[in-house]
């Protein structure tokens, strides 16, 4: 495996949503997972098809039933050789399996038994069941989004799956093998959907404690209200963003858009926001998508165009960067972060489980993927 975390050993609990794109970020820098799925099929309106499902590249699977003593006992036998483990049922599931923090330390001390879940381990919510939706709404990240008169609407599961979930998950990971690299001893990583959630919206607890920030929902800069931090239709029916806060930028903006400063409003003058939402909606209504962006974005103006997942690939600087790549005939993101010397490349077709059974001393056993 190439990458910063070659060498790196984790086995994954299989499930959806936060706690396979933890596996995937970490196996993308390098990590060797191997998957565990259950013997029963999972639920096909939740889950994407396996050859479709980019969150599991590049980990080898096999069955386990946990509900059988040899298959736990199995489970315990990967853990001894395995730096981390990752699972996302609701708490005490995996201490009633016999598979838990307690059971795996036994055997391997050093393991870091990694733990996803929307209300955490503990507290009044913890054994409730969620979604996305739900975790953002408690942990404060759903409410400023949208128009002031709608509800809010749920920024996809971007928010709580994947950066207060997974990311958090991978985080909590890494820092507890690094510190176990010392002491010689695993813990516990309890990452809850809510907590990070909260960690994501530590810039608007200072901005709302400065005075910065207003309760009132699209009456922010940078929640939509400001008319110089939004997007905008253009004439073909695509979307156009612009991020123009600084003055200078501003400045730049117009001087492109063809309007007059002197004609419009002080920037800056809230009252006055939908007279240039107004001039910027006009304006940007008269170009294509594809002409806006040929005229501002050579310049400093802080604006892009608002791609769909299918053009991502094509789009010049992306593919400069070989940020969106395919494989078999699928694009996909690559691995991120870039690193100058232990690069990571994308992942393969995942090997068979009994080679990397075999690196690990343990005999090959259950069903592969």
């Amino acid at each position: 495996m190439a990458g910063p975390l070659a060498g790196l050993r984790g086995v994954e609990l299989a499930g959806i949503g936060p706690a396979p794109f933890a596996a995937m970020m970490l196996s993308d820098l390098g990590a060797e997972i191997l998957r565990i799925e259950a013997p029963f099929a999972r639920e096909p309106s939740v889950t994407i098809p396996r050859d479709k499902d980019v969150t599991l590249r590049g980990r080898p699977a096999i069955t386990l039933d946990l509900k059988s003593e040899a298959d736990r006992d199995y489970l315990l036998d990967l853990c001894e050789n395995a730096d981390f483990l990752i699972e996302g049922f609701r708490p005490g599931v995996m201490e009633r399996l016999g598979v838990g923090p307690e059971d795996v330390a036994a055997i391997n001390p050093r393991l870091v038994f990694g733990r996803m879940t929307g209300w955490g381990q503990t507290g009044p919510m913890a054994q409730r069941a969620g979604h996305d939706i739900d975790y953002i709404a408690l942990g404060g990240a759903l409410y400023p989004l949208g128009e002031a008169e709608g509800p809010p609407p749920p920024p996809l599961n971007l928010v709580g799956d994947n950066g207060g979930g997974g990311l958090l998950l991978a985080y909590g990971i890494l820092a507890a093998c690094f510190e176990a690299r010392g002491s010689g001893r695993g813990q516990v990583v309890d990452a809850a959907i809510v907590d990070g959630t909260a960690s994501l919206m530590a810039p608007f607890f200072g901005m709302l404690s400065a005075g910065m920030w207003s309760l009132d929902r699209h009456a922010n800069m940078i929640d939509g209200a400001a008319p110089w931090y939004r997007a905008y239709r253009t004439a073909d029916g695509g979307f156009i963003a612009v991020g123009a806060i600084e003055t200078k930028f501003y400045r730049t903006l117009l001087e492109l858009m063809g309007l007059d400063p002197a004609e419009l409003p002080d920037q800056f003058d809230r009252e006055q926001w939908p007279v240039l939402e107004d001039a910027f909606a006009t304006a940007f209504a008269g170009r294509t998508r594809q002409e806006w962006a040929d005229i501002l974005t050579p310049h400093d103006t802080c604006v892009a165009p608002v791609l769909r997942l299918d053009e991502m690939a094509d789009d010049p600087h992306l593919a400069a960067r070989g940020t969106v790549v395919r494989r078999n005939g699928m694009a996909q993101p690559a691995p991120s972060p870039r690193f100058s010397r232990t690069c990571a490349d994308l992942p393969g077709e995942a090997e068979a489980p009994e080679a990397l059974l075999a690196r690990w001393g343990v005999a090959a056993r259950g069903g592969g993927d």
